[in-house]
């Protein structure tokens, strides 16, 4: 099982490499149900792991011009805020026995559950075709961009996922990237938001640094093969394909919550 986990670092930083985002999302999932990591630690784990690894992944783009700074500093700002306050203050108000009515769950099944329900959205997004014809005759805020960024940070600071799937969007939508530029600017973003938003919980967890660094150094190789395989890949067919396995972990996910 500790094997199968180890190729899932490889897998993470494969896919962030490849498309920018959606990798990170097998994270938290391989932590808990591979790796038998507490869902609190394994959030705080995988923001260390995409962090690190999406920082590698920004590093090489911007070596070919794929980052735009202005942008990436743009978004990123209310985002990271959102991520600390939310790893550093209210994941620990979430209490650890949860009861509503009748109903009673605990803190790590509530988090898994949320987490499988954005990881749904994250599919249907993927699957969804966009209306790319419409893009330039959208407008949007700045005010409205930073509630939007924040709510982001929010997400991404609960579930421990990069957010690359709700960043890259937001980026073609509102900044005008192309795609690609989009992908390596939206890497940029992603070590921002999960790295401050891991300090936020260094005061609160024991960390083992062996583990944490092994599994990032598996992941770090991962997103420099898939960058190299980035311009052999058909990127609509390979995101396909993956908002599919991304769905059928969710139900994975709900099950292994729910069974009993």
């Amino acid at each position: 099982m500790e094997l199968l986990g180890y190729f899932g670092a490889l897998c993470i930083g494969l896919i962030l490499g490849l498309t920018g985002g959606g990798g990170s999302i097998l994270t938290v999932p391989i932590l808990v149900y591979v790796m038998l990591i507490n869902p609190l630690t394994a959030a705080a784990y995988s923001l260390f792991i995409v962090g690190t690894t999406s920082a590698f992944g920004a590093f090489q783009n911007s070596r070919k011009n794929l980052v735009d700074f202005k942008n990436g500093f743009l978004f990123a700002v209310p985002s990271f805020i959102a991520v600390y306050i939310t790893r550093r203050y209210l994941v620990n108000l979430i209490p650890k026995i949860i009861t509503l009515n009748s109903f009673v769950t605990t803190r790590s099944t509530f988090l898994m559950v949320f987490f499988a329900i954005i990881m749904i959205l994250a599919a249907i997004s993927m699957l969804k075709k966009k209306k790319t014809e419409n893009i330039e005759s959208k407008k949007s805020s700045i005010i409205a961009l930073i509630i939007q960024t924040f709510i982001i940070g929010i997400v991404i600071g609960l579930v421990g996922a990069g957010g690359g799937f709700l960043i890259i969007p937001s980026l073609v939508l509102f900044a005008k990237l192309p795609m690609k530029k989009a992908v390596g600017t939206s890497l940029f973003i992603i070590a921002m938001n999960s790295l401050i938003g891991f300090i936020g919980d260094i005061q609160n967890i024991t960390i083992d640094w062996i583990f944490l660094l092994t599994f990032t150094s598996i992941s770090i190789v991962g997103i420099f093969i898939g960058i190299y395989l980035n311009k052999y890949v058909n990127e609509v067919q390979l995101k396909k394909g993956f908002a599919y396995f991304v769905l059928l972990m969710a139900i994975f996910i709900l099950f292994k919550e729910f069974k009993m």
